[in-house]
């Protein structure tokens, strides 16, 4: 069954434009912009079709990379139906297409990785600067519930070629490649926590674990409970983002029970009691974590500061709220990208 609410595919394009036009020209998007009219209908004017339409183009001309990026923005904000579900298996196509141009090194695998009572088969990506010694430190990236490791690729590259680092890219649960399984808590940590043991077997054993949104929840908690040597929360809802009756802007509310694995729209009690799930305030209770980077935009929408704020008198943690821009600082991406990286390379790389 398609899972579809409610939704103006305009709102859409007023909150997500600066990342839109981060790997694609802003004329392009601004096209796009002015043709949709419908967010779910599969046809002209509609979002995965519009989307689409602009994504072939590119890879009629061979620019993979560009087709993959606009294919991303087909599938958004989840995988809702069949078009969606085709929209995001011509991204990745595209994107394996792309990757032997990439300037980084790059390889596509599949783990097998606890989930639940078993395990689940994970596609991640691993990516790193050209010549990286094999005895570099590895540190797993992920995005949130609407934005994965394909789509954020521009921010990926960036951190491989400015780090001695090999990227761990993956889908959080309920979400992308891993959409087939929900996203819980306690699941997604076990999860994670079979993608550190891999880690640690792979480069010189230190392990950091970068999460934006609600990869950066993730990440938090790989920081709190001292699992990783390094942990980078960039706009992770970690407490009042979990609060009862708080409700969701942009059509939040959809994609959020999507990826929870509800089959259609949850009740806002449902959707409530999924969430008290999440919250960290046991973690926050006790005096324990690696060294962490916490940052946001003081603006979001979407997760209140004091999420950011509550780690300030913690130990081995450094804070920053962004002024002027919201939701994981993408409007001010260079800036966040200018405190991310100096601290990874000597809190990560010593």
């Amino acid at each position: 069954m398609p899972f579809t609410w409610p939704l103006d595919p305009q709102d859409l394009f007023t909150e997500r434009h600066p990342q839109m036009t981060l790997a694609l020209p802003a004329a392009e998007v601004d096209a796009v912009r002015a043709a949709v009219t419908d967010m779910w209908p599969d046809r002209p004017g509609g979002w995965v079709h519009e989307w689409s339409a602009l994504a072939a183009r590119h890879a009629a001309a061979g620019r993979h990379r560009e087709a993959a990026q606009a294919y991303g923005w087909a599938k958004f904000p989840t995988l809702a139906d069949e078009p969606k579900r085709t929209a995001q298996a011509r991204q990745v196509e595209q994107y394996l297409l792309a990757a032997p141009g990439f300037p980084v090194e790059f390889e596509r695998r599949t783990l097998t990785v606890p989930y639940g009572g078993g395990t689940v088969d994970l596609p991640v990506h691993l990516m790193a600067a050209p010549g990286l010694p094999a005895d570099a430190p590895v540190m797993l990236a992920s995005g949130g519930v609407d934005s994965w490791k394909v789509d954020l690729h521009d921010m990926w590259e960036r951190l491989a070629l400015a780090l001695p680092v090999r990227l761990l890219l993956f889908d959080i649960p309920g979400t992308g490649e891993t959409s087939h399984v929900p996203m819980t808590p306690d699941g997604g940590a076990k999860v994670i926590d079979g993608l550190i043991a891999y880690a640690r077997t792979i480069g010189n054993g230190r392990v950091g674990h970068f999460g934006l949104s609600m990869g950066g929840y993730y990440s938090a908690r790989s920081g709190l409970t001292g699992a990783v040597d390094a942990a980078v929360d960039l706009g992770g809802p970690v407490e009042h983002a979990f609060a009862r009756g708080r409700g969701f802007a942009y059509g939040m509310g959809g994609i959020v029970g999507n990826a929870l694995g509800f089959p259609a729209m949850p009740t806002a009690a449902e959707q409530d009691d999924a969430f008290a799930a999440f919250d960290l305030r046991p973690l926050l209770d006790q005096d324990l974590n690696s060294p962490m980077l916490v940052l946001n935009g003081a603006d979001d929408v979407h997760v209140p500061q004091h999420d950011t704020l509550v780690f300030t008198p913690r130990r081995h943690t450094h804070v920053t709220l962004l002024p002027d821009t919201g939701h994981c600082a993408i409007s001010r991406f260079d800036d966040a990208m200018r405190i991310t990286i100096p601290w990874l390379r000597t809190t990560l790389c010593p």
